[in-house]
């Protein structure tokens, strides 16, 4: 056991802390979080911390925050206000030490080392620690967690624990935490539970299956409880105790739906193949993946290790098995948001999944598919047509934004996002559409796309009011600027919208010549007819932008340039948000931006940018972004990237890289998992060019002097393609399909197996 709890050795796959803070635990535990796109749990400590349950005491901070989580098991919780939440599932990786009757805990006694390491190579948890107790006893422990990759169902921990006194009373408790579980027990047996959730009626079990060896002989357990076990003997100094537990969960959508005989037959395939084969297949599925969405950087060791941790979290975070939930914008790692899914998923993490994981980008989207009706009950709530997609959305598809919360002076606070930030439906269908052109999947396209596609279009069309200046008005929106709201015409609103309208009708025509009958089907189906069609013409020629044709300068929304100007750079050593600085009634009336918005449609939809536009606009918006929220930096890269700013594409990259790697307190409730799609997006859309939406594969690298070589891989319509940048050349591999054409820098050449091109940069 000790040579699979030694970390990989090769630099730069490695994250470690050292050392406890109640300061920063909550934050480690998101860093390190382990997850498989069904399972997720935080890396809090398993060994010396205390119960913790839900308290309503909200001036205890709680010293750790250990979670375990089911995708898409959402309940409504008793909060105020009342919205669907993620619920956390029992914890399985608590154990108890006690020593001599006393308990081992880390408040107690002397942690003489402490040290927790993400082995992002294995997608593993190691641990270690020594812990002098007040009885002056020494305890060492060394442990490994993982939720495996190549069976989601199955988690695996690892222990192994040594004292240096003979003639200590030791006891180890391993159970699985139901305190604070937020669902009602329906089956509990001696290796088996199930609970269920009291609104929605899912039902999850788990099944758990635990061992000790002491110095390499089986020692039998009491069973007192159902999930529980207690061994119990007298040390010898220097004995190794190796503990293994096994659990295995299975989610049910309905109460009369029993998903325990399905945990159990995982646990004993899992048990009959023993924790060595779980590890080795584990590891086994890292190693594909790294090697499709692998990212090696020359030249940049911080950002290699970044664009590192950004894929391990990405990777753990989706599941292609499982079209009917999403991925929230904390992902499985902590509580914020309560697990829901934003336009961060489409927009920031979709262009990852599309490159190099088409399956699990294929399984995002059918979400959105299958949330089709919750979206259409959105839009004709508010007198629209069409499909709406709700700002937050859980698992129904219905919008979950809360209307108000309770500000700090207990009064309520309208919250105005989910009655007014509707360019959520552009991006969903952005990504679409972007899905579609890079993997040629018809079926989807034919059977589920294209219906999202002239649904959202439908809404868009319905949304922009013809007014009497003979132009049609997008009134009464958030854009991604949420510090400026009920705004008109908002510029990245629009033109997304009248992207989306346009798009559609290109998909309607691409059905006709490819697919007649189904766009006869589809079209029957939407009672979708000729004048409606016209009507969507009409207002892709007279949606009103925002663009102001002499200077070449979008205006963010209607009155924007007339707001009064501020220094954003005079407030940027602050530690409070720009707006909490100057007080809502100021930022509203000032011209500073919490987030990429113009900037980032400049990234989303170049080609609205011709000539010098796109360095006219970022020029003058970049300045004036006080960055309130975590996706903006990596956007402003990925721009800065594509106009041969370098040095600004890698300050921006390095700040968004900080957010999660540096303990910022706010990472406390998970991983921006956005941000880190956004510094992939930087590297590989930016840096490298990266355009999988084109007839070709397009590539178009502008990379910074620092940088020597950028290799990845990507897959395009069927093909896996190895891609390296140096200073000279662009080196271009076909590792599997079919030959094919790859652009770089306007050049065309034609790409075959084993015969890689290089082009001259």
């Amino acid at each position: 056991m000790l040579e699979v709890l030694r970390p990989t050795q090769e630099p730069g796959w490695v994250l470690t802390h050292e050392g406890y803070s109640v300061l920063t635990e909550s934050a480690v535990e998101s860093r390190f979080a382990l997850g498989n796109g069904f399972l997720g749990m935080r890396a809090a400590r398993s060994t010396g911390r205390g119960p913790t349950w839900v308290s309503w005491l909200g001036y205890i901070r709680w010293a750790s925050w250990p979670r375990c989580y089911v995708a898409g098991l959402f309940d409504m919780p008793n909060t105020e206000p009342p919205v669907p939440a993620l619920v956390p599932v029992a914890d399985w990786s608590r154990i108890r030490l006690i020593l001599d009757g006393e308990p081992l805990v880390v408040r107690e006694g002397e942690i003489l080392h402490g040290m927790r390491r993400l082995d992002m190579r294995r997608g593993v948890l190691l641990s270690e620690w020594t812990h002098r107790t007040p009885a002056q006893v020494t305890a060492k422990g060394h442990e490994l967690r993982l939720l495996s990759l190549a069976d989601r169902s199955v988690g695996l921990q690892l222990q192994q624990i040594v004292l240096d006194r003979d003639d200590i009373d030791v006891r180890l408790e391993a159970s699985f935490g139901l305190a604070g579980v937020g669902m009602e027990p329906v089956r509990l047996e001696n290796d088996l539970g199930a609970w269920r959730t009291e609104g929605t009626g899912k039902v999850v079990a788990m099944a758990g299956a635990a061992s000790l060896h002491l110095d390499g002989a089986l020692a039998d357990p009491e069973r007192p409880f159902p999930l529980r076990w207690i061994w119990r003997w007298r040390s010898k100094a220097g004995q190794v105790a190796q503990f293994a537990r096994l659990v295995a969960v299975a989610r049910a959508e309905r109460s009369e739906e029993d998903p325990a005989p399905r945990a159990a037959a995982t646990l004993t395939r899992s048990t009959s193949v023993g924790w060595r084969a779980i590890l080795k297949a584990h590891e086994s599925a890292w190693d594909a993946h790294w090697s499709d969405s692998g990212i090696v950087i020359d030249g940049d060791d911080d950002l290699q290790r970044a664009l590192r941790f950004a894929v391990y979290h990405l990777t753990s975070a989706a599941n292609p098995s499982d079209d009917r939930v999403s991925i929230g914008a904390r992902a499985l790692t902590g509580d914020a948001y309560f697990g829901h899914v934003f336009w961060d998923t489409e927009i920031y993490l979709l262009p990852f999944y599309t490159a190099v994981w088409p399956e699990a980008a294929r399984a995002l989207l059918m979400y959105r598919f299958h949330t089709l009706p919750g979206a259409r009950s959105k839009a004709t709530l508010g007198g629209w047509r069409g499909a709406l997609y709700p700002w937050e959305s859980a698992d129904t598809g219905e919008e979950t934004t809360p209307d108000s919360v309770l500000g700090p002076d207990g009064k309520p606070i309208e919250i105005l996002t989910g009655k007014m930030e509707h360019h959520i439906s552009a991006d969903v269908a952005y990504a679409v559409w972007q899905y579609w052109r890079a993997t040629g999947d018809d079926d989807f396209f034919r059977d589920a796309g294209a219906e999202i596609l002239l649904e959202t279009a439908r809404f868009w069309a319905s949304r922009a009011v013809a007014e009497a200046d003979g132009r049609r008005h997008i009134r009464h929106v958030i854009g991604p600027d949420e510090y400026h709201e009920d705004v008109d015409d908002n510029a990245f609103t629009n033109v997304m919208a009248r992207w989306n309208i346009g798009c559609a009708l290109e998909a309607l025509d691409l059905l006709r010549k490819g697919w007649p009958d189904r766009a006869e089907a589809l079209r029957d189906k939407l009672a979708l007819d000729d004048q409606e069609l016209d009507d969507w013409r009409d207002a892709v020629a007279r949606i009103v932008t925002g663009l102001d044709p002499a200077t070449g300068l979008y205006e963010q929304f209607a009155g924007f340039h007339s707001l009064k100007q501020l220094n954003v750079a005079d407030y940027v050593d602050h530690a409070l948000p720009i707006d909490v600085v100057i007080g809502r009634e100021q930022t509203q009336s000032s011209q500073v931006i919490k987030q990429a918005d113009v900037v980032a449609l400049i990234a989303l939809l170049p080609q609205e940018f011709p000539g010098q536009g796109a360095e006219i606009n970022f020029r003058h918006y970049e300045p004036r972004c006080a960055h309130g929220s975590s996706l903006s930096a990596a956007m402003h890269a990925r721009v800065a990237a594509r106009l041969g700013a370098s040095d600004t594409a890698l300050r921006y990259m390095r700040e968004t890289a900080s957010l999660d790697l540096d303990l910022d307190p706010n990472s406390a409730g998970g991983v921006r998992i956005a941000g880190l799609g956004g510094l992939w997006q930087a590297a590989i859309l930016g840096i490298a060019g990266l355009n999988l939406a084109g007839d070709t594969l397009e590539l178009d690298p502008k990379l910074p002097p620092q940088w020597d070589t950028l290799s990845f891989k990507v897959w395009w319509r069927g093909r896996s393609v190895g891609l390296s940048v140096s200073r000279p050349m662009l080196e271009a591999r076909l590792m599997a399909g079919d030959g094919m054409d790859v652009t770089v820098a306007g050049v065309t050449q034609h790409l075959t197996p084993g015969s890689p091109l290089r082009f001259e940069l």
